[in-house]
């Protein structure tokens, strides 16, 4: 799914006024129309208290809107205009006078915070003050206000946006922003609905389809794509009756020292469970009996050195090459690291004390092949790139690091982001699970399993992370969040995998009574 900009979704509404001949009046009608159906099919026409507050921008023209059709169908309404400027969007003044036109109860003023309504904690609060177009800090009264939405404990159903959340860039005080329990988004989500520090002001989130024009929605380019199974199935590679393990690649796995062997070997084995053909692993002498008991399906070469990485020398030509998990940042592993980098030519996949060991020494960044994928946890991140002020200023930073080495960077958290140049994808799988040592190294595993069957790098990520959390979201039906381990990701890597080609269970509909009684 794309995820639009805010000057796209202006673009959007334009483009589609023009070619379908409408107005933006009529646009702001048939999204909030949208709306409403999306409510009355929960509600049923209950009659629980409903508050809503509109700005006095194209936001609260949807806000009227919704209000008007709620009171011509029965529903208990309150409408309230937060009159935070003297400035009124055409759309706005529109939809003012068609709601005084079904109701003597004309929307209630709000000034300042003696204007304050009750709410109680079983009323419906709907928030359209302010949409994607808020450019400039609120009044303190209206901070105010949305202090008190909270404070009321009731339901906040937020249109498109929660009010005094900015789209594309950072939040300055959470008091400052409306915390919605769920929010219908018009066209496309935002990004913010899935950062860090942003996610917070929205429990749930929908989009609905207002209409836009099909040739713009369909042929936009979007920095930001949003990925779920229908994103990531059509780059699925089947595989053929008479294919042989040899088609599928021979995965290098370097890694390992003293007392972290475990690392390697969850690496390995999520690897061969990606789908690779042949795996080996380069590791210190220390360990050559674990790996070989733990995971005999890996092949296994060692160092010269009992406890750590001291020399990379194989006589194998592998297909792709993980670097990093588990191999410590002793100066000899660093020197065989560089002297590796210094040779090297086939793809690589660096993760953990291998991006520890690039921070160390940045000049070997940039002896790293073309597209290496870098799988950092955040604290490794900021050691790459520097500290961020914000989850924005981490993206800007992001992107510039991407460009200048031209790698493909992960940026792990709840929606884990895959990151190439000025590109985004927003990963949606993967739950608090996932917490727990080791799953960063079958997240490596993983994406090395797919490059080394013929995946794209910058697509091997992508599906890799995927993969990764929809395995976890399978397994934790079993096992739930305290007790998932990394282990559980790589045993369910095959349900992750089927379910790419389960389709959805028919809805059955109940009998009815009077059926059930005949028969």
């Amino acid at each position: 799914m794309k995820i639009f900009s805010k000057e796209q979704i202006y673009e959007g509404d334009k483009i589609t006024t023009e070619r379908q001949q409408i107005s933006s009046t009529d646009l702001m009608e048939r999204a909030a129309t949208q709306i409403f159906n999306w409510i009355h099919m929960r509600m049923q026409g209950a009659q629980v208290p409903i508050h809503v507050f509109c700005g006095i921008g194209n936001n609260g023209g949807d806000g009227l809107v919704l209000a008007r059709h709620l009171i011509l169908d029965g529903y208990n309404v309150k409408t309230y205009v937060v009159n935070c400027s003297d400035k009124r969007s055409k759309d706005f003044l529109i939809n003012y006078d068609r709601i005084k036109n079904v109701t003597k109860e004309w929307p209630t003023l709000l000034k300042c915070a003696e204007d304050f309504p009750e709410i109680n904690p079983n009323d419906i609060i709907v928030d359209a003050v302010f949409g994607i177009g808020l450019n400039r800090p609120i009044d303190d009264w209206v901070k105010g206000l949305f202090m008190h939405f909270r404070a009321s404990k009731a339901f906040t159903l937020s249109i498109d946006i929660p009010s005094g959340l900015f789209p594309d860039k950072a939040v300055e005080d959470e008091d400052a922003v409306v915390w919605a329990g769920y929010t219908l988004s018009f066209a496309s989500p935002k990004l913010v609905f899935f950062l860090p520090e942003t996610a917070k002001y929205t429990v749930q989130w929908e989009v609905l389809d207002i209409g836009l024009d099909q040739e713009f929605l369909q042929t936009t380019q979007t920095e930001v794509e949003l990925i779920g199974k229908h994103e990531v199935l059509p780059n699925y590679i089947p595989r053929d009756k008479f294919s042989h393990k040899g088609q599928f690649g021979h995965a290098l796995i370097i890694g390992g020292s003293y007392g972290k062997m475990g690392a390697v070997t969850l690496a390995s084995r999520a690897t061969l469970s990606a789908g690779a053909g042949l795996v080996s692993a380069y590791i210190p002498k220390c360990g050559y009996t674990v790996l070989q008991s733990a995971f005999p399906e890996a092949m296994v070469i060692t160092d010269a050195d009992e406890e750590k990485i001291t020399s990379i020398s194989f006589e194998i030509k592998p297909t792709v090459i993980a670097f990093g998990i588990g191999v410590g940042t002793d100066a000899k592993t660093l020197n065989a690291f560089e002297a590796f980098l210094k040779t090297n030519k086939t793809p690589l996949v660096i993760d953990a004390d291998g991006i520890n060991l690039l921070s160390k020494k940045k000049a070997l960044l940039k002896l790293l092949p073309v597209e290496t994928v870098l799988t950092p946890h955040p604290k490794e991140l900021e050691r790459l790139i520097g500290k961020w002020k914000n989850d924005f200023d981490k993206l800007k930073k992001a992107k510039a690091f991407s460009k200048k080495y031209n790698v493909i960077l992960l940026i792990k958290g709840a929606n884990t982001i895959t990151l190439f140049e000025d590109k985004l994808y927003v990963n949606t799988t993967g739950n608090p699970g996932l917490s727990t040592a080791g799953s960063g190294d079958v997240l490596t595993g993983i994406i090395t399993g797919l490059i080394s069957q013929g995946y794209h790098p910058v697509v091997a990520a992508i599906f890799g992370v995927y993969l990764h959390g929809k395995s976890a979201d399978i397994a934790v039906e079993d096992f739930g969040y305290q007790s998932l381990i990394a282990t559980h990701v790589i045993e369910y890597l095959g349900e992750a995998y089927l379910d790419l080609f389960k389709q959805p269970e028919p809805i059955q509909q109940e009998e009815s009574t009077e059926e059930s009684t005949k028969e």
